[in-house]
C-alpha cells in the first residue's frame, strides 16, 4: 500500500500528466494519437470535463483540463484505463500501458492557468531532443541557461509551429480551432487591449521560445500538488486530506462486442439488425453505432467495418449527428438510457 496526497475540493482546473510504463511508448503512430483524442472528446461529453489544452508526446502527454464536478480522478482514470485497454488490443501487447497514476496538480486561475498552457505546449520543444546532457538539462530547468543563439530559436519556433499533436497550432491560428476545445478561457486571459486574442497567445508563447524554453513552473508547483498564489495554496490546503490507496488500479467493465451492443437495440426495437440496419430514418443503426463508441473501445474505423462497411468519416458524422437530435427528443434519450444501463449491467 502506499499512501498519496488527495485534494477534497468541488472543482478545478488541473495540469494531468501521465507517462507510459518504463517511460515507455505510449503512441506508436498517428492512428493511436488520434483515438486518444477521441477518448478525451468522450470524457468531455462523459464527465463534463472542460480541455483547455493537451500536447501528446511519444511517451506521455500534457492535458489542461477544467472539471466543474470535481471529478477529475473519474474522467482521467476512465481515458488512461480505456485507451490502455485498446492500445493493449491494437498492438498485441499485455501488461500496463502506463505508469503510476498519473499526476494532476490543481491549477489557479488567471495567469496561472495561462502558463501552464504555455507549459504545455512548449513540450514538442523539450530541451531533450535539442541534444542536450544531463547537466545542461538540469540548468535549463532552473532558467539559468543561456540565451539561445538564432539558429536554436528558429529550430525552437519550427519545431513548435509545425507539432502536429499539441493544440498550440489552433491557438496560435495555424489551423482551425476544434469545437471541443475550450479555447475562450485561455485566449481571453491572454487578450490584450486592441489586439486580436490569436495574436496575443502566439506571441506570449513564442516570446517564451525567443527567451530560451523555461521548464521552472515544475519548481512553481506547492508540496508537488498546487499551483498557484500563496493565498489560493493556503485555501486548498484546508481541503488536503491524506487517503491510502493501492498501488494498482481496478480495471473498467467488461468491453462491449458489437455483437452484444447489436442484440441489446435488437431487444427493445423488436426487430433484427438486418430489418433495420439500412433503414431510411430509423434510429436503431445510429443507436448501435453510438453504444458502439462508448461501451465496446472500438475505433470509429472499426465500427463501420462491423456495420456493413461504413467509411470512419460516415460513423463519426452519423453518432455526432444522433446525439444532437437526442437532445431535443425525449422519446430517443429513453432509448439511449436503456441501451446504457444493458451494457453496463
Amino acid at each position: 500500500m502506499a499512501r498519496h496526497v488527495r485534494i477534497r475540493v468541488s472543482g478545478g482546473m488541473y495540469h494531468v500528466c501521465a507517462r507510459g510504463h518504463n517511460r515507455g511508448m505510449l503512441f506508436c503512430c498517428d492512428a493511436d494519437r488520434e483515438h486518444f483524442l477521441e477518448l478525451l472528446q468522450e470524457a468531455r461529453e462523459r464527465f463534463r470535463l472542460r480541455v483547455y489544452a493537451f500536447c501528446l508526446m511519444p511517451n506521455h502527454y500534457h492535458v489542461l483540463v477544467g472539471t466543474p464536478e470535481g471529478n477529475i480522478s473519474q474522467g482521467m482514470q476512465w481515458v488512461n484505463g480505456s485507451y490502455g485497454i485498446w492500445y493493449n488490443r491494437r498492438h498485441d501487447r499485455t501488461g500496463h500501458l502506463f505508469g503510476e497514476r498519473f499526476k494532476a496538480v490543481l491549477v489557479e486561475d488567471g495567469n496561472w492557468l495561462l502558463s501552464a498552457s504555455v507549459y504545455v505546449h512548449m513540450n514538442c520543444v523539450a530541451v531533450e531532443s535539442m541534444g542536450l546532457g544531463k547537466k545542461e538539462r538540469a540548468v535549463q530547468r532552473k532558467g539559468m541557461a543561456k540565451e539561445p543563439t538564432v539558429d536554436e530559436v528558429d529550430m525552437r519556433l519550427k519545431a513548435l509551429r509545425e507539432y502536429r499533436w499539441s493544440s498550440y497550432r489552433c491557438y496560435a491560428g495555424y489551423e482551425k480551432m476544434p469545437e471541443w476545445l475550450d479555447s475562450g478561457v485561455l485566449l481571453r486571459r491572454a487578450k490584450q487591449e486592441g489586439k486580436e486574442p490569436v495574436k496575443c497567445y502566439r506571441d506570449l508563447v513564442e516570446d517564451k521560445i525567443k527567451q530560451g524554453v523555461d521548464e521552472s513552473i515544475g519548481a512553481q508547483t506547492k508540496w508537488g500538488l498546487i499551483l498557484g498564489g500563496e493565498r489560493f495554496a493556503r485555501k486548498v490546503r484546508r481541503h488536503l486530506k491524506v487517503v491510502r490507496e493501492s498501488k494498482g488500479r481496478t480495471e473498467l467493465s467488461r468491453w462491449m462486442s458489437f455483437g452484444e451492443i447489436v442484440k441489446i437495440v435488437e431487444r427493445l426495437k423488436k426487430a433484427k439488425w438486418e430489418e433495420f440496419r439500412d433503414r431510411s430514418g430509423d434510429e436503431g443503426r445510429d443507436l448501435v453505432l453510438w453504444a458502439c463508441r462508448r461501451f465496446s473501445g472500438m475505433t470509429l474505423r472499426e465500427v463501420g467495418e462491423c456495420a456493413s462497411g461504413m467509411d470512419y468519416s460516415a460513423v463519426a458524422v452519423s453518432v455526432i449527428r444522433f446525439v444532437k437530435r437526442s437532445k431535443t427528443d425525449r422519446k430517443l434519450r429513453k432509448l439511449m438510457k436503456k441501451v446504457a444501463d444493458k451494457c453496463q449491467m
